[in-house]
């Protein structure tokens, strides 16, 4: 019986509480501190520039869903960076079953 319990606490460890980003980019003062993951060389070097021109300090997660990618940012991030990273991002390009416009 208590084997049961075990196993659904270590289930649920792992589910809930465990942080598993697939990249994670750690800025302090505008410089790149800490990297983990396979980031693209591009998306690389386009939030290095981004964290020269503006200096900041903060975490930028890059979450694997079934259907896309998701960028989450820590709350130290100001929102003009963030739209800047959106737009260095490359897997945020929406669908790719866009009709022609007339």
């Amino acid at each position: 019986m208590w084997y049961v319990i075990l196993l659904v606490v270590a289930v649920c460890l792992l589910v809930f509480i465990i942080d598993r980003p697939a990249m994670l980019l750690k800025f302090e003062d505008g410089k790149l501190v800490q990297q983990k993951g396979n980031i693209p060389r591009g998306f690389l070097m386009g939030c290095k520039d981004i964290a020269q021109k503006q200096p900041f300090s903060g975490k930028i997660k890059v979450y694997n869903t079934r259907f896309n990618t998701k960028l989450v940012f820590s709350k130290t991030v100001p929102s003009k960076v963030k739209q800047r990273i959106h737009n260095v991002f490359p897997y945020s390009g929406g669908s790719r079953k866009r009709g022609k416009r007339a």
